[in-house]
Order: C-alpha cells, then sequence, then structure tokens
C-alpha cells in the first residue's frame, strides 16, 4: 500500500513538472513589436534612406537571397546597384516615419521573422511632384542577420509618375 502511495506521489510529481516545462516553454516569445531584429531591419532601412550601402550590407548574410517584387533571389550586392541606379535621378526618397509598423514573429518551425509595412516617399526631379508607394518587407532572419527578404510594392505608381514627369517636362521644352 505505501508503495502504491509513494509511486501516485512520484508521478503526481512528474506531471506537475512535465506542466511548468510546458508553461516555460510558453513564457518564449512568439510575437513581438520590439526585438533586436526589428532594430536591425529599422537600421538596413535607414542606411537604405542615407544611401549608405556599405553599412547596409552588413545587416545581411554573405548567402542573403532576396526576393524584390520577383521569384528569383538576387545577392544584396545586386540590389545595391539596382537602388543606386533607380534612386540615383530622385530629388528625395524614404519612408514616411509615422506610417511604418513592424512585427516579429517566431514561427512553429523556429524560423524568426520581421515585418515591416511603411509607406515610401519619393520626389521627382524637375516639378517637385511627391510619389508615395505603400510597401510591405519581410525579412528572416538567422544569427542577428538577415538571410532572406521578400519585399512588395506597387511597381506602376513609380512608373505612372516618372512619365507624367517626362511628359510635362517635354511640353516645358
Amino acid at each position: 500500500m505505501m508503495k502504491k502511495l509513494i509511486i501516485l506521489i512520484l508521478m503526481a510529481f512528474m506531471v506537475i513538472g512535465c506542466n511548468q516545462t510546458t508553461k516555460e516553454e510558453e513564457k518564449e516569445v512568439r510575437y513581438t513589436q520590439d526585438s533586436q531584429e526589428i532594430n536591425t531591419l529599422k537600421a538596413a532601412i535607414s542606411d537604405y534612406e542615407k544611401a549608405d550601402w556599405e553599412a547596409m550590407k552588413n545587416h545581411y548574410a554573405d548567402t542573403a537571397q532576396i526576393f524584390h517584387n520577383s521569384n528569383q533571389g538576387k545577392r544584396i550586392a545586386d540590389i545595391v546597384k539596382q537602388h543606386q541606379e533607380s534612386l540615383g535621378n530622385l530629388d528625395s526618397y524614404g519612408f514616411i516615419a509615422d506610417e511604418n509598423e513592424y512585427e516579429m514573429v517566431l514561427t512553429d518551425d523556429g524560423n524568426t521573422w520581421v515585418n515591416f509595412w511603411g509607406d515610401w516617399k519619393a520626389t521627382l526631379p524637375g516639378n517637385s511632384k511627391d510619389v508615395v508607394v505603400p510597401v510591405h518587407l519581410t525579412a528572416q532572419f538567422k544569427n542577428g542577420k538577415i538571410v532572406r527578404e521578400h519585399g512588395y510594392w506597387d511597381n506602376g505608381i513609380m512608373t505612372m509618375a516618372m512619365q507624367q514627369n517626362d511628359t510635362i517636362q517635354e511640353g516645358q521644352e
């Protein structure tokens, strides 16, 4: 009888111990709007806005794959080159600070992703017309670096604005 009681008590402690471990595991942050990874993505975006391309590259792993409006990944050096070519003729560009939202999620598979939503604003040369384009970025992190990034926005908004700008400038000549 005493043996059965001891066994029952030991089993109860084991069940309680397992439940406490589960509760500890549940304390792991699965969603937040404040993390080191969010700060890293904010820094990368800030470097982009300042055209500090070398600093921007430092936030990405050497093997990072970046998918901007594409299903074909590119390296960060190729993305920087594209930015330099496409942004060089603008009077200004950057994200509207009050419009930015960030969140970090830890997936069931243990992957860390940071999501960003913001409004990108550029000023066209010649007529100082502002163009605003909504942007969504999502970046996967490993060891504090971005290893994969997807970016989505409507290129048509900027293309139409630039065509209109060219037409206006041609009419003024």
